[in-house]
């Protein structure tokens, strides 16, 4: 990515056409999807274009300069232009085009394609937002195309202006302050992930029977944290290997091993989330599971208290029925009855009670049902 040859001698078309001519296929209707273009010259700006083909003009007047240009959801005709003028491989044009791609590195010739995901936390919500952002990184020129909110690329400008030795190195630097920017946006999220883990622990063991959907969708939202952050050792890695091949400098070299140790310790923390996530999930379904036992035991138990207290109803119920059946039987008026004028009436009958009575209070004892 070192290389500064002319751009005349990177351009499709044989010879690079004059200021004052038409720009051709280069040209592109301009729209509200260029955020930000600009021109620098040994780290310092040195223009801000208003358009695309004023940024073309520009940059071929100035071989010796670099452009930074920054789009967010650009047309197809936009980034059919920047192709025709960078010569940008139709390949990495249709990913920017079509977006949700998973994080890459691809090298075109002396072009660089990088795919990024970016993530930012969002407290009202307590969710993460995911961001994609696909960088164009050649010789004398960086694009970026912005899919979503995250990362804010104004921050990462005025950084790098700040700061015109680093500027300097060229696009290289520019895109690991990029790097830089994304990667160091992870760390809000972690610590916003680990608040939820947190919250989630206490709302398993309070027993809260909305938490096992809070624990689903954060893993969903871990998942896609793991595919942002896992592609990236690699791809920095790769960014490693080629130091020596593609000279670069010493000083990046470093500002890039930063990055790679910073993204290897976020992978690493959103891999302990989701092992957690997946843990606490075994465990609230075990407390779950253990909650329905218990209630079913509950309602076991008091169905035998229930049945219990049916079995003593009954049995007094029987016992009580017996002298009121007896009773029922000698209160009937009949004149033919044989025990109507029996002297001994009476007490049998209040004798035939009281045995009647006993021997069902035995037998329902015996039985436990009183």
């Amino acid at each position: 990515m070192s290389d500064r040859r002319p751009r005349a001698a990177r351009r499709r078309s044989p010879e690079p056409q004059p200021a004052a001519a038409s720009p051709g296929p280069a040209a592109a209707p301009e729209g509200p999807s260029m955020v930000q273009a600009t021109l620098y010259r040994d780290g310092r700006r040195v223009a801000s274009p208003a358009t695309l083909a004023e940024t073309y003009r520009q940059l071929r007047e100035h071989p010796d300069g670099m452009a930074w240009i920054g789009l967010h959801r650009p047309t197809e005709q936009e980034l059919h232009s920047l192709a025709a003028e960078f010569d940008l491989h139709e390949l990495a044009v249709e990913d920017a085009l079509e977006a949700h791609q998973r994080p890459k590195l691809e090298r075109y010739g002396d072009t660089l394609f990088v795919v990024l995901r970016a993530a930012r936390y969002l407290d009202a919500q307590e969710e993460v937002d995911f961001g994609e952002l696909h960088v164009f990184v050649g010789p004398d020129f960086l694009i970026t195309v912005r899919h979503g909110a995250a990362p804010d690329l104004s921050a990462v400008r005025r950084r790098m202006e700040e700061n015109p030795a680093l500027l300097s190195l060229g696009p290289e630097a520019v895109l690991y302050a990029i790097l830089d920017a994304v990667v160091d946006g992870y760390a809000p999220v972690v610590a916003g992930v680990q608040n939820d883990v947190d919250e989630i622990e206490t709302e398993v063991f309070g027993g809260d029977p909305a938490v096992s959907r809070r624990i689903y969708e954060l893993s969903r939202e871990m998942v896609e944290f793991q595919r942002a952050t896992r592609p990236l050792v690699g791809m920095l890695h790769a960014l490693m290997a080629g130091f020596a091949k593609y000279g670069t400098d010493e000083e990046l070299q470093r500002y890039l091993r930063d990055v790679a140790d910073h993204v290897t310790h976020t992978s690493e923390r959103v891999d302990g989330f989701r092992q957690a996530l997946t843990e606490i999930l075994t465990v609230n379904a075990t407390l779950v599971t253990q909650q329905q036992n218990a209630e079913m035991r509950a309602l076991a138990e008091a169905g035998f208290e229930q049945n219990e207290e049916i079995k003593k109803i009954s049995s007094w119920a029987a016992i009580l029925f017996a002298p009121t059946l007896v009773g029922t039987i000698y209160g009937m008026n009949f004149d033919n009855m044989p025990e109507l004028h029996w002297a001994g009436g009476y007490p049998f009958a209040v004798v035939l009670m009281a045995v009647v009575c006993t021997s069902l209070y035995v037998v329902f004892k015996k039985k436990d049902w009183l």
